[in-house]
């Protein structure tokens, strides 16, 4: 059975954000022993090793405190990206947890490696997914490009029925109005695109339902409406 999937409008590694990875914890059928979590910094590869660096000392820091057994998976690029040693700790691990950068860095630098196939082969066996910002874009049918106010978009991993994942949304109607006014021309039918405040995550399974869980709310918008939830509340999506 596949994993939970938790997609994170923000917040990664941080204290207001605990609720929700404990929750994905506790889900975890372990029979007693530590749960085994990989943090993968690899959205933000092109920025350099000191934030690598911190994000990993981050990932490592919180999970620590939670009780799990983590480790930071160093992929950058697709050499890395690659290679067999990060491929079978990310098949082995309970909880994959993606954190924030460049989603389009991300999907180029994954796409089609042994790295991502083993994200995909843990889940598939019921390990949790949890993406940021970056890492919860990668998982719709299409990434949309902010710096160019959404003009142009890039077809994603398609894990998740949406069109886009907007993370940051709060933040993103006041800083860039035009992503969403773009990627709603788009829509048709029944398509939808999700907006997820920051400090927000949604969390559920594709054959159930998803829970709104943080501070903030959560969006379906289609062509011609839009719905918004916050904290407890749940969501089909389909």
């Amino acid at each position: 059975m596949n994993g939970q999937i938790a997609l994170l409008g923000s917040g990664e590694y941080l204290p207001v954000m605990e609720p929700i990875d404990r929750y994905l914890l506790d889900g975890l059928r372990l029979n007693g022993r530590k749960p085994r979590v990989v943090c993968l910094p690899t959205a933000a590869g092109a920025e350099g090793d000191t934030s690598v660096d911190r994000w990993i000392a981050m990932g490592l820091d919180h999970f620590q405190r939670l009780g799990a057994d983590v480790k930071g998976v160093r992929i950058t690029d697709r050499d890395e990206a690659d290679h067999p040693r990060w491929a079978d700790l990310i098949a082995e691990a309970d909880l994959v947890y993606f954190s924030g950068g460049d989603p389009l860095y991300l999907y180029q630098t994954l796409a089609g490696t042994k790295a991502w196939a083993a994200a995909e082969q843990a889940w598939g066996r019921g390990a949790a997914y949890a993406g940021c910002s970056a890492g919860a874009m990668i998982l719709a049918r299409y990434i949309p490009d902010i710096r160019s106010l959404g003009m142009k978009q890039v077809p994603a991993f398609g894990k998740i029925p949406a069109e886009s994942v907007i993370p940051h949304f709060d933040r993103m109607k006041l800083w860039r109005p035009m992503v969403l006014t773009t990627a709603r021309k788009r829509l048709s039918g029944d398509r939808f695109v999700l907006g997820i405040d920051e400090e927000t995550a949604l969390v559920g399974r594709l054959d159930g339902e998803w829970q709104v869980m943080g501070q903030g709310r959560v969006y379906i918008i289609k062509k011609r409406e839009e719905f918004s939830f916050s904290h407890g509340q749940t969501i089909l999506l389909v």
